[in-house]
């Protein structure tokens, strides 16, 4: 198919493109698979593509662009409005209304698309969307109620099991016919039973997002085929990191006019626990033969000393496509490595490391210190507390904070009555007397309280009933404080601690951050709150303005960038994880992560490892991990160099 360049007079879309970037900005009609090596400008290539599509006459409202968090997304959408605005005279207000490019995650699109078109597979437009804990609690419950041990089948890995079987696009009906062994029957009957409840309480969880918009597709031609027409310029971000339902709905989407646009790094697949399959990227020019392909290898972030060391680490892998970063950028200082004794030494000394560089006027923001596993951050962060070094560990989700579950377990209970788990935990939330036999006798029949249950009751029926009629007339923000005040939630954390303090400043966050949806009509405003709520990353979680210092897993940290980066536990079983080594495809995915840890880095990286370590109260002797020799040696500053010194160079 032909691809064309668009007209001379929107030239100046093209600023600042290097010539890759631009031929990539440029050929907007059929297929388009873009290799972005990390730093290279992906975002600027996708945002400065939807701005050249609508110079060229493309309607703002025919472009569709998928990524993988709202965090990405919300800086996707605030740099695509700011070139419209200044390239095309458009002049928006708003973020997905008519006439614009509807640009969200995978999980936010099936929202969207369920929300108007769900009731032709019996979804209410108000479902409830389950969060992780709610979904273990419905797993739980299932259990239960079949007599099946949760020892033998446990709750967490059951969730994990069907999330994965669901995100391959199989039916529990089709799991069970697969054979009639008894870990498959019984899994089988968990998970109907599972999905029973879902349906009975109007709820959907993160996966029947995808699921059920596929099936949405599959079932509804016509549905399709509007979608279809709406949507004719496709853009996927992180392409290698879709499973197999977001593939299938991008390629629903993108069948009739095949404009797809698919941007993504083999390098950095890192979540196959996820069940993401980064063949999908590498399958792209299978699927769509006349496919244009290019490769950005130009890296605008780090200096040219960490992207040796990550080209040298990432050319050991097999199943990628070539491809050799490079930077204009200086050298820079070399990469310093340092062995302490036990986590205790290694964790004192990074928190030196890092008082030094503040103390040059370094901010606290352009640290980070990452990890790969949640249990390295301890030794962490006793370190930074003896040193006052003020921090924030990513991934503690503001939305899981138990005060702000709370008070939106009332507004979700208020807009879907059927949703017993928001019900069962608003019902005597702060207490108000009301028993767990009456609460069960609630949730199972209501019709059935006698006199006395009734009068217990009926004032938290009567907070739904204000709660219901307040969100479906007024501001998103109005609603939570009236929720905070007559429940009286809001007096019960008055109880001159400080965490009462504490916890009544979050619920005021939570009605400051619901204030950007108030100008949406009720009550809109409420269900994308709940929406925020339950599809948030640990990415997403990134809110504080102020000035600390990041701890965080190497996971959490892909798609971010800091001018200094130190990366602990470099221990061989640690890193590369010894669950990470069974396989050449699972120790593919270890060196991936540990690139990806690599080119987060702009200016400065310290590796460190512990001679000794506890792990899950075992101490263990260890050895520096293999990826540390795969570093040519010439990148790595001499053994005998204090950190400082390396530190010093950079500042």
């Amino acid at each position: 198919m032909n691809k064309h360049p668009t007209q001379e007079s929107s030239g100046a879309i093209f600023h600042g493109l290097n010539t890759t970037q631009e031929k990539a900005v440029r050929l907007l009609d059929g297929p388009v698979l873009v290799f972005a090596g990390a730093g290279s400008g992906k975002t600027k290539v996708l945002t400065h593509r939807i701005a050249n599509l609508v110079a060229s006459g493309i309607p703002p409202s025919h472009i569709l662009a998928i990524t993988f968090t709202n965090k990405a997304a919300e800086e996707m959408r605030s740099r695509t409005l700011r070139l419209l605005t200044k390239h095309t005279g458009y002049s928006p207000s708003a973020v997905n209304t008519d006439g614009l490019p509807w640009i969200g995650t995978f999980h936010a699109l099936g929202v969207w698309l369920l929300r108007r078109e769900g009731s032709v597979l019996d979804i209410p437009r108000q479902f409830s969307i389950l969060d992780e804990e709610d979904t273990l609690a419905l797993i739980k419950e299932s259990l239960k109620e079949l007599g099946i041990s949760p020892e033998q089948f446990q709750p967490a890995k059951m969730r994990a099991f069907i999330s994965g079987r669901k995100n391959e696009l199989v039916s529990p009906e089709e799991f069970l016919s697969q054979e009639e062994t008894f870990f498959v029957q019984t899994v089988g009957r968990i998970w109907e039973r599972f999905e029973e409840k879902k349906s009975a309480q109007h709820r959907l969880d993160f996966d029947d997002l995808l699921v059920q918009t596929v099936a949405l597709f599959q079932k509804h031609p016509e549905a399709l085929r509007r979608y279809q027409q709406l949507w004719r310029y496709v853009h996927i971000d992180e392409y290698q990191d879709t499973n197999h339902a977001q593939y299938m709905l991008a390629n629903l989407l993108a069948q009739e006019h095949k404009n797809i646009c698919v941007v993504g790094d083999v390098d950095q697949a890192i979540y196959s626990w996820r069940n993401a399959d980064f063949r999908n990227i590498l399958n792209f020019e299978r699927d769509y033969p006349n496919a244009a392909v290019i490769t950005l290898e130009k890296n605008y972030r780090s200096t040219k000393t960490i992207l040796d060391a990550a080209n040298a680490i990432i050319v050991k892998n097999k199943m990628r496509k070539p491809k050799n970063l490079f930077t204009e950028n200086k050298s820079g200082e070399r990469i310093r490595v340092f062995c302490a004794q036990n986590e205790q030494e290694e964790g004192r000394l990074l928190a030196e490391l890092i008082q030094h560089l503040l103390g040059k006027g370094i901010p606290a923001t352009h640290i980070a210190v990452l990890y790969r596993t949640n249990f390295q951050s301890r030794a962490i962060e006793e370190a930074l507390l003896l040193k006052q070094i003020p921090y924030q560990v990513l991934g503690v989700k503001f939305y899981d904070r138990k005060e702000i579950k709370d008070v939106l377990a009332y507004l979700k209970a208020a807009l879907n009555p059927r949703d017993l788990l928001s019900i069962k935990r608003a019902i005597n939330t702060p207490s108000r007397g009301i028993g767990k036999v009456t609460q069960l006798r609630y949730c199972a029949d209501a019709a059935q309280l006698n006199a006395a249950e009734r009068r217990k009751v009926a004032p938290f029926n009567a907070m739904l009933v204000r709660i219901r009629e307040t969100a479906h007339r007024a501001p998103v923000s109005t609603t939570l404080r009236v929720i905070a005040d007559i429940t009286g939630y809001r007096t019960s954390l008055k109880d001159n601690t400080e965490e009462g303090e504490t916890r009544l400043a979050n619920i005021q966050e939570l009605i400051a951050l619901s204030k950007r949806y108030d100008t949406l009509p009720p009550p809109e405003g409420a269900e994308r709150i709940l929406e925020e709520a339950a599809l948030m990353s640990e990415q997403d979680n990134d809110r504080s303005p102020d000035s600390r210092v990041r701890l965080m897993t190497v996971h959490a940290a892909k798609g971010l960038e800091f001018p200094y980066v130190f990366i602990s536990g470099m221990e061989e079983g640690l890193f590369p994880h010894a669950r990470g080594i069974s396989s050449p495809e699972e120790r593919e995915e270890e060196r991936r992560l540990f690139y990806v840890a690599l080119t987060r880095a702009k200016e400065a990286l310290v590796l460190s490892w512990a001679l000794f370590r506890s792990v899950f109260g075992e101490r263990q002797v260890n050895e520096p991990s293999s990826f540390l020799t795969d570093i040519p040696e010439e990148l790595l500053a001499p053994a005998e160099t204090d950190v400082v010194d390396v530190i010093d160079a950079e500042t």
